[in-house]
């Protein structure tokens, strides 16, 4: 059932599953929060309560916010998880990953822990010599840069093709097929096409200050980047010795937690007992 918390800049749609400790879900840019549809089912199953919310601008969360940066977003999930009756591990994709290090460094008596699935948390430079030799990554940045500038969902429907190679969950075309309906509102490609070029120098920044336990879940396929699992291997290096730990799944690509939820769900899942035991 969908919730709503006001908040001084808009509305935040979220909804509410399970019983235990509780983990946040925030999705990524041109999403929306059923993309987790699958894996919340497997972290309630496994005995926690699970919240997941549509981001600022996305699902049925309102437009209209005075930004659209990963601070913005870190100051929403806060919000969540003060209303929920935190603290909570915050579990973010892509856009959202960023907003999960800065709400840790910001708030850590809020956040117990981090997951940050394809996350984009450092400052990024286009490869121009990977953009040569590597078609995924060339295919991906085109599609990227061609959806922020002309602010089409159709480009943004087929960087969502390219971005899942190969298996495809279970749901994907009618979720497609609402992301199309949802982006086709007014003002809604606007959103995409800021947070699209809101750079995460201040998520990187923040890198430094996370003092929790933090898992970063990259796709070995993920043409957001000419080498995925050497950008997680960095971001675990700009965080605290021994804060961070790195997990790759084989096969996918950008969207690891809807292509493979069930390895995603393990690994959240693993790494949260882990870090409870140490």
């Amino acid at each position: 059932m969908t919730e709503f918390l006001n908040t001084e800049g808009g509305r935040l749609a979220y909804e509410v599953t399970g019983e235990g400790p509780l983990i946040l879900l925030a999705h990524g840019m041109g999403d929306n929060r059923a993309a987790y549809r699958e894996t919340a089912s497997l972290l309630v199953a496994a005995g926690y309560r699970v919240a997941s919310t549509d981001l600022r601008g996305h699902g049925e969360s309102s437009t209209g916010w005075a930004s659209y940066t990963r601070t913005d977003v870190a100051g929403d999930l806060l919000g969540l998880i003060r209303h929920l009756g935190g603290p909570a591990v915050i579990v973010g994709h892509s856009f959202a990953g960023g907003a999960a290090t800065i709400a840790a460094a910001q708030e850590p008596a809020l956040v117990d822990a981090v997951v940050e699935i394809s996350p984009f948390t450092r400052a990024q430079k286009i490869d121009f010599g990977a953009m040569g030799s590597n078609a995924r990554y060339r295919k991906g940045m085109l599609l990227l840069l061609g959806t922020g500038i002309l602010r089409s969902t159709g480009l943004w429907k087929r960087y969502l093709d390219h971005a899942y190679p190969g298996t495809r969950p279970a749901g994907h075309a009618a979720h497609l097929a609402a992301l199309d309906a949802d982006l086709g509102r007014p003002g809604r490609m606007a959103v995409v096409a800021k947070m699209g070029m809101s750079a995460p120098t201040d998520a990187g920044a923040r890198l430094g200050d996370v003092g929790c336990p933090a898992l970063i879940v990259e796709g070995d396929l993920d043409c957001d980047w000419a080498d995925p699992v050497a950008e997680g291997a960095a971001i675990v290096a700009e965080l605290p010795a021994g804060r961070g730990r790195l997990v790759t799944i084989e096969g996918a690509g950008h969207y690891a937690h809807a292509q493979f939820p069930a390895e995603t769900a393990a690994a959240i899942v693993s790494f949260l007992k882990e870090a409870a035991r140490a």
